[in-house]
């Protein structure tokens, strides 16, 4: 692909139980004993149920975006520091932004809607957080950027979408540099939520493993820069890898669960390598949804062993962070990132035993990886199905 329409990568930020940047999250990603999941400390909940929380950092009260926004501004700054974008850059080029999220912080305070459910006088303050906490449309007005602003909330495939929207307004001459990712935080309303459909584990998830009984909720935020090549290129910026191709479909089977001929899933990741103009030879590996739900780890396993057969590699990143909702999509595209960068992909974190109705195991081992190619997968509520390709560029 030219230069003139490629969307490499110039940045890259990430906050999450792994780490509260890069490279603390690389230092990790290869610990032999990462982090486990506990009761949630912040979230006031009568739930027994372990997640992965991000330490170490102090919520800020009364702020639009609440915690949401704080992680968000980590990765961000982290992401525009490694890209080397001064504000004077920003303004001078097309920025866009493109921030995918579910519900943020927008559902945080139960006692504003009881109060406006009633007819009593609710609070503005909360309704103000809401408006002005938007994460696309606050990033805007922070930097002052003259681009597009859209915020993503495609439920656990937000973040991806977001990432695979960006892409498209570089290539298609949209913008010279967009900001895209994800963020969300733990709260009470998509904990119980979850816990509602009966999907999350009072354990430890167990992606793709026989005895997987649910997955662990978890915080995240992830930014990539992405950068028209040729420009970069002219400002001196390093960009080894790109976001090589975007796949999207919908399977409108069930408001929850995927489709289980897992055809939908199967569309998204023939659109994303057609578009990367790449065959399933070329992908070196798979970052999969990997819930640890035993429905969508069926299906999406079936998938992946249709299009890439015993050659398979795949691991589920979410025994490592959890399900961090609209940030999901964003942080296991970082990670795929990384792992290529690193020429290492991690092990699905306690996967012991294959279930009958998955044909081909995940990594149980850090494998070596040197190819130029690479797929994260992201399924989400309503049959919405995303495929992100990796690229490496040198």
């Amino acid at each position: 692909m030219s230069k003139d329409c490629m969307a490499g990568i110039s940045g890259t930020g990430m906050v999450s139980v792994l780490g509260n940047n890069i490279s603390e999250t690389v230092s990790n990603l290869y610990h032999s004993f990462p982090s486990l999941p506990a009761l949630p400390v912040r979230v006031d909940t009568a739930l027994l149920l372990p997640v992965f929380e991000v330490r170490g950092i102090v919520p800020e009260q009364g702020i639009p975006g609440g915690f949401t926004m704080q992680l968000l501004r980590i990765a961000l700054v982290e992401a525009l520091k490694e890209a080397r974008i001064s504000l004077q850059n920003l303004s001078r080029l097309r920025v866009g932004v493109c921030i995918g999220t579910t519900v943020a912080c927008q559902l945080n305070d139960i006692p504003f809607y009881a109060a406006l459910r009633s007819g009593g006088e609710a609070p503005s303050a909360p309704f103000r957080n809401y408006i002005e906490g938007c994460p696309a449309e606050w990033i805007r007005r922070k930097y002052a950027l003259q681009g597009p602003a859209l915020t993503v909330s495609n439920a656990c495939s937000s973040g991806a979408d977001a990432i695979g929207i960006g892409m498209t307004w570089i290539r298609n001459n949209v913008c010279d540099m967009v900001i895209a990712g994800g963020a969300d935080e733990l709260n009470k309303v998509p904990l119980d939520g979850f816990n509602a459909l009966g999907v999350c584990s009072p354990e430890p998830c167990r992606p793709f493993d026989a005895s997987r009984n649910g997955l662990n909720l978890g915080e995240a935020a992830g930014i990539v820069i992405l950068e028209n090549a040729r420009l970069a290129e002219k400002r001196g910026a390093v960009q080894s890898f790109a976001a090589a191709g975007f796949g999207k479909s919908a399977d409108a089977y069930h408001i929850t669960q995927p489709d289980p001929s897992g055809d939908g899933l199967l569309r998204a990741i023939s659109l994303c390598l057609n578009d990367a103009g790449a065959d399933a030879d070329d992908v070196n590996f798979v970052n999969a949804h990997g819930t640890g739900t035993l429905i969508n780890d069926v299906v999406e396993a079936k998938t992946l062993s249709e299009i890439f057969g015993s050659q398979l590699k795949y691991m589920s990143t979410k025994s490592l962070t959890g399900h961090t909702l609209g940030a999901a999509g964003a942080i296991e595209f970082i990670l795929t990132m990384l792992m290529m960068k690193e020429k290492r992909a991690v092990s699905s974190h306690r996967f012991e035993q294959l279930s009958e109705d998955i044909m081909y195991p995940p990594l149980t081992e850090i494998t070596a990886v040197d190819g130029d190619f690479a797929l994260s997968t992201s399924l989400a509520f309503g049959g919405s199905n995303s495929a992100l390709a990796v690229r490496r560029l040198s």
